[in-house]
């Protein structure tokens, strides 16, 4: 199957000297650097690039100043817990909750590189690839491409390939990788494992499951911001979904990167977990093998809500839809203001009855403490 890698595998080392080459004569780059380095050095930084010659140089080098400088502008703090549990002489496919299009895989490799670990690969629909410079500076990051599109025969050798190189990557190379916990990013605050995650990854292993998923390393991992990346524009999306069938406008990904990266995000925690291997002796493998594959996938949101820190936008919408005090003392008046500052703004961008708004925009926030106590 290694030619048949070609099409989802990040660059190769050989490769990124002239991916790189071609990041730099980007406008677009340019712009990165104005926004997250204003006023520095930014010609010694580019210097740095061009002789970077590996994409495990070009994490330390580069893509650790910029996370960081994204995590300094635009948040109050970043914290990690988990990490250290890590070994590293270990490979693992970090199953995450995604809060974010780009943010959520890029704070995870962060937090690994400062732990002295080696970053993970990232998986990446094809339908992010919305122009040359980021597929370039993607696979100069480790980003393997998903194909979202196909005949239901070229759906599944597509996951065949993508099955077989993760675990490869895993098994053999020692390299972990990231991967959502379901296609899309949650619009509702509830962080749902799909179960055709671990079938895909099951193709590539001895069946049934959960043996086809041994050895694989399977962990979840769980972010959490304060204040909800793009919170504006999911609401929008979830509420004309239920009204008329969803179009994404033109260029309706990019302005959610630009969004996610550029919006203030308050405290942002990423928490990770232990691998699910170690309760495949509880499952029930005597039912359907969807079912098995339906349990660890429960298995893995039993971490990710148990794990997800909670915030005080968190408790008061959870307060607002229940009417109630029992979070009180976990928010103030400052939280309020700017929970009532965004709702005027969600009506503002979104025609619709407010009270429809304002009851998704609160199960948004409230739904991971409807799901930590559960």
């Amino acid at each position: 199957m290694a030619s048949d890698y070609d099409s989802i595998r990040p660059y190769r080392q050989d490769e990124i000297p002239e991916a790189l080459k071609r990041i730099l004569a980007n406008p677009t780059f340019q712009n990165i650097l104005d926004f997250l380095f204003p006023g520095e050095d930014q010609e010694a930084l580019k210097e740095i690039i061009a002789n970077t010659k590996s994409r495990e140089e070009f994490h330390k080098n580069f893509m650790v100043q910029v996370i960081s400088s994204i995590a300094e502008k635009t948040s109050d703090q970043l914290t990690f817990s988990g990490i250290d549990q890590l070994e590293k002489d270990k490979g693992y496919i970090f199953v995450a909750n995604h809060r974010d299009i780009i943010l959520d895989s890029s704070f995870l490799a962060l937090g690994l590189v400062k732990h002295g670990l080696i970053s993970c690969e990232i998986t990446w629909g094809d339908n992010l690839m919305i122009s040359p410079f980021i597929v370039d500076l993607g696979k100069v990051n480790g980003m393997i491409t998903v194909f979202r599109e196909g005949s239901p025969k070229e759906m599944l050798r597509n996951s065949q390939i993508l099955s077989s190189y993760i675990r490869e990557s895993v098994t053999e190379r020692k390299q972990s990788v990231w991967i959502a916990q379901r296609k899309g990013r949650t619009k509702d605050g509830t962080d749902k494992t799909d179960p055709s995650i671990l079938k895909m990854l099951s193709l590539s292993g001895q069946p049934p499951p959960p043996g086809s998923l041994k050895n694989l390393n399977i962990t979840p991992v769980s972010i959490s911001y304060e204040w909800e990346p793009c919170d504006i524009m999911k609401v929008r999306e979830l509420y004309i979904s239920q009204q008329t069938t969803y179009v994404k406008q033109k260029d309706e990904d990019l302005q959610s990167i630009i969004g996610g990266v550029a919006a203030y995000k308050g405290k942002i925690h990423l928490t990770v977990g232990n691998t699910v291997e170690r309760d495949f002796d509880n499952l029930d493998t005597s039912v359907h093998n969807n079912l098995i594959l339906e349990q660890v996938a429960h298995l893995i949101d039993k971490q990710i809500y148990a794990s997800y820190k909670l915030w005080p936008p968190n408790y008061l919408a959870y307060d607002l839809l229940e009417n109630t005090n029992k979070f009180a003392n976990k928010y103030d008046k400052a939280t309020i203001r700017k929970f009532n500052e965004k709702l005027e703004e969600l009506y503002k961008a979104v025609d619709g009855p407010e009270e429809d708004l304002k009851h998704l925009f609160l199960k948004l926030y409230a739904n991971p403490v409807y799901n930590k106590e559960m």
